[in-house]
């Protein structure tokens, strides 16, 4: 059993600079792929970044990339996503989640355990 806890979000400018925390509890939390996913009002759950459980790979939407990082520290039990030159467009949700693998790594469907989300609010 994993169990996740997101924190780090708020309200910045829009060119501005925020890094999301996604603590886990659980002895298995090392092995498991970790996203992030975003929701804003009124719009479908979409993959915003993935790291598999090594931190070698990782994959991120069209959307932010070049503007996010995706990073683990597997001796902190801690995922992190540093988000860079934010824009109002941002602004959503942010909900990490795991899975024992990669596969189908952006579709929200598959993956096995969620935070509870926290709220990003990026103004113009």
């Amino acid at each position: 059993q994993v169990q996740l806890v997101e924190s780090g979000g708020g309200l910045v400018q829009a060119g501005g600079s925020l890094r999301l925390s996604c603590a886990a509890s659980g002895p298995t939390f090392s092995s498991y792929a970790v996203a992030w996913f975003r929701q804003a009002p009124g719009k479908e759950r979409e993959f915003v970044a993935v790291i598999s459980w090594t931190g070698i790979n990782t994959y991120y939407a069209d959307s932010v990339k070049g503007r996010n990082t995706i990073s683990r520290d597997n001796a902190k039990n801690t995922v992190y996503l540093q988000m860079n030159s934010l824009k109002p467009e941002d602004t959503a949700v942010y909900y990490c989640a795991a899975k024992p693998n990669l596969l189908y790594y952006n579709d929200y469907e598959g993956y096995n355990y969620w935070g509870q989300g926290t709220q990003v609010t990026v103004s113009s």
